[in-house]
């Protein structure tokens, strides 16, 4: 296993360390109390259905995109790279319209409107709004990524590592939607 490899397993296991912290951290919370919202009556499902869907996609195409590097086909790669990021882009925009839709409703960090936990807000934002982060930081690396590519300069071993990640950001993202919207 190559160094960068395995220090992204490090920071993968360490990041997902962080995140079940604030999803253990949200149940407790949740199971504590007693007016906490009916997320259905806050949220659009199927707009967080199709965010889960538009970035599980992405994925797909992110493994495409590690396997046409192995294989040495530089055209897939960077047709799947420019795919993988227009997933990215398209969650991110659908996740603004999200949060514009739960500030429309008057979600707040720190108020909840008709007596709701405010704690339901300041957990919306803080697990989103983190994910997010990583979701912006996941398409630099793919930005970087296909650069290297045009630019014959990566390797098929620099694709899994950013691939590494995307999935990571991924998985994580289905955690957050099991946890917070359905259940």
């Amino acid at each position: 296993m190559s160094w960068q490899k395995l220090m992204m397993w490090w920071f993968i296991v360490t990041d997902a360390l962080l995140f079940a912290g604030f999803l253990a951290s949200y149940g407790f919370t949740r199971a504590g109390s007693s007016n906490w919202p009916d997320a259905s009556e806050v949220f659009s499902i199927p707009l967080i259905t199709a965010m889960t869907f538009v970035l599980i996609t992405s994925s797909a195409f992110m493994a495409c995109a590690v396997a046409a590097a192995k294989a040495g086909d530089r055209d897939k790669l960077m047709r799947y790279l420019l795919l993988t990021l227009g997933g990215g882009a398209t969650f991110l925009l659908m996740q603004a319209i999200e949060w514009a839709m739960a500030i429309g409703h008057g979600v707040r960090p720190w108020a909840m409107p008709d007596g709701g936990d405010h704690a339901f807000g300041a957990y919306f934002f803080l697990v989103t709004g983190f994910h997010g982060m990583h979701v912006v930081i996941g398409l630099i690396v793919l930005v970087v990524t296909l650069l290297n590519a045009i630019n014959k300069r990566g390797s098929a071993n620099g694709v899994e590592v950013a691939g590494l990640y995307w999935h990571f950001v991924d998985l994580v993202w289905v955690f957050i939607f099991g946890c917070y919207y359905l259940l």
